[in-house]
């Protein structure tokens, strides 16, 4: 009997709720294009969910809509409505599980209990484990009817079952067990090593007869491969956290991967991230649970116009071709959308936050492209971090003289700048939409140089033994050269402090004995991912005038746009 699944699955969503601005390109007509439109939102994707979900009861197979984590944070709906608009809205599209992303929990337990009060679905977390949570707590979540926790007698994961013709499905929700690390749970709250947590799961599935296994993961891409190395048995992993979009996307100017890679005989799928696009696979079991056909892709869904770009000018004839291009690309669909989720958006969350879209604070007159770890094509990284931390440095020094540099991971700066006016929306609600306080130190040189060795080894092991890209440090007023192919403690070959006059500037080396005065985010600063070294301060003090954003938005408002070229802060030779 063949066991047929349609599966659907989005991560990292992030409380896009409405569509995203995307920028692809592609070449036709002998000329290279940019093109500008926007991607998926909560609508758009009911309504394709809802059209595969009835092609699926057309055709005998079963349906499954899994989400792998990371609906909170990421636009003003969240700063807004801090998890009510997510749960309402998660409800509406009806997934059959999500798995607790680190992001849920960035506020301690509290947020978390709120949405699982709110949400009509399961919550998987099979590798939290709550057995030692304080009863008499004003959150507790023990317990709670629709959380899928550890189980600490068992040392297992509790499972959620659903059914494939006539098998039974087993879904277990892993997490990141570094969560203490990248996110703040409740002191009693721990999290327990994914690997094992699965491994004596399935075994114990394995031994009750059902081989059906999916695992419903948020550990990113690097460790759930390494997860499907370590342990046989596993049908399927559905996952999240690493933004990772698999699909041949190479013809628009994107990634181009293999979507549904197979590591040890089990397909991993990754959506992308902030609801741009989504996965559909139709899937086929042997009796034994083990894949034996997978055809699906990575969608976005377009607006059916959009602007169009070339250095070499644009004809009707042009846009014609490129359409045609679009239209016959087997990851792309087009802008139909849910009505009742358009309404709900429109008429209940929307207002509150349009006001904000309309206060310009500057000019972008570039696109600045953001990303977590340097490449062939952005040697020195993200174009726009630097600017965040160009902006906490000057900002600080307008409070706080004798500020020498700036400290920032990556995974503070959420997306990159499209060329055009940046709005106080943008700021708060898509490029620095964590409200993290800033926070001076002052710290021996010696110091320096072991924090940005270890929070890049964290960021370049991507979750595997570190806590992911996100822990890579950008800086301002602080230059460093790192090779990693040198061993782990000699890997900055150089570092050096800006000396700023009335009259000029020059960069010195950093003396290891020396003590320097830095400001970073509250996060960074208390040796999340990596920064661990940063926790040998002399003292920290929060500077209580500003946040992260605010610094931003202040800088912007000053300087009205970021159109002087920063000089590289970083020379980075990666160890990969």
């Amino acid at each position: 009997m063949p066991y047929t699944l349609k599966l659907a699955h989005i991560n990292d969503t992030h409380s896009h709720f409405d569509a995203s601005r995307v920028k692809l390109s592609l070449n036709a007509q002998a000329k290279q294009f940019d093109i500008y439109s926007h991607s998926g939102g909560y609508a758009r994707i009911k309504y394709q969910i809802s059209q595969a979900k009835e092609q699926a009861s057309k055709d005998n197979q079963a349906f499954l809509f899994l989400h792998a984590g990371d609906s909170f944070q990421g636009t003003l709906y969240f700063r807004q409505f801090k998890g009510v608009a997510n749960a309402h809205l998660l409800n509406q599209l009806q997934p059959d599980a999500m798995v607790l992303g680190n992001h849920e929990i960035d506020a301690g337990n509290a947020p978390v209990l709120s949405f699982l009060n709110n949400i009509e679905f399961p919550l998987l977390a099979g590798n939290m484990d709550l057995s030692q949570e304080d009863p008499h707590k004003t959150s507790p979540m023990r317990g709670h009817p629709r959380l899928f926790d550890y189980d600490n007698e068992t040392g297992l994961a509790k499972v959620l079952f659903k059914q494939i013709h006539d098998k039974p499905l087993a879904i277990i929700g892993i997490t990141l067990d570094q969560m203490t690390d990248i996110a703040r749970p409740d002191p009693d709250t721990l999290f327990v090593n994914a690997v094992d947590t699965t491994r004596k799961t399935v075994r114990q599935l394995k031994s009750q007869g059902i081989d059906h296994i999916i695992l419903l993961s948020h550990l990113g891409l690097d460790q759930d491969r390494a997860l499907a190395q370590a342990i046989d048995g596993i049908s399927l992993i559905v996952g999240g956290h690493s933004h990772t979009l698999q699909g041949d996307f190479k013809p628009l100017g994107l990634s181009a991967t293999v979507y549904g890679e197979q590591i040890n005989g089990t397909p991993i799928l990754h959506a992308g991230k902030h609801a741009e696009t989504f996965g559909l696979a139709d899937i086929r079991f042997d009796a034994n649970g083990v894949v034996t056909q997978l055809n699906g892709h990575n969608y976005f869904m377009l607006d059916q116009q959009f602007i169009l770009e070339s250095e070499q000018g644009v004809t009707p004839e042009d846009y014609d071709a490129v359409r045609l291009q679009l239209e016959t690309h087997p990851g792309i669909l087009w802008q139909q959308e849910d009505p009742s989720i358009t309404e709900i958006i429109a008429t209940q969350y929307r207002p509150s936050i349009e006001a904000l879209d309309k206060q310009v604070l500057g000019f972008v007159p570039k696109d600045l492209i953001h990303t977590r770890l340097p490449s062939k094509a952005l040697p020195h990284g993200s174009e726009i971090a630097p600017w965040v931390c160009k902006s906490i440095y000057h900002e600080a020094r307008r409070i706080h003289d004798n500020i020498d540099f700036a400290l920032h991971n990556a995974g503070g700066v959420r997306q990159s700048l499209s060329k055009g006016n940046l709005t106080l929306a943008d700021v708060v609600g898509r490029l620095l939409p964590f409200d993290l306080p800033l926070v001076k130190y002052q710290i021996l040189g010696l110091y320096l140089f072991d924090a940005l060795e270890s929070a890049i080894n964290s960021a370049t092991n991507n979750s595997v033994t570190g806590t992911g890209a996100g822990s890579f440090p950008y800086t301002y007023g602080l230059k460093y050269c790192y090779d990693g192919r040198k061993p782990l403690g000699r890997r900055i070959l150089s570092l050096e402090i800006l000396c700023s006059t009335s009259f000029e500037e020059t960069w010195i080396a950093v003396d290891k004995q020396q003590k320097y005065v830095g400001v970073s985010s509250a996060y960074t600063a208390s040796g999340k991912e990596g920064y661990q070294p940063l926790l040998n301060a002399q003292w920290q003090r929060p500077i209580a005038e500003l946040t992260l954003p605010n610094a931003f938005i202040r800088f912007m408002e000053r300087a009205q746009t970021l159109e002087n070229k920063l000089s590289p802060q970083l020379s980075y030779t990666s160890h990969r």
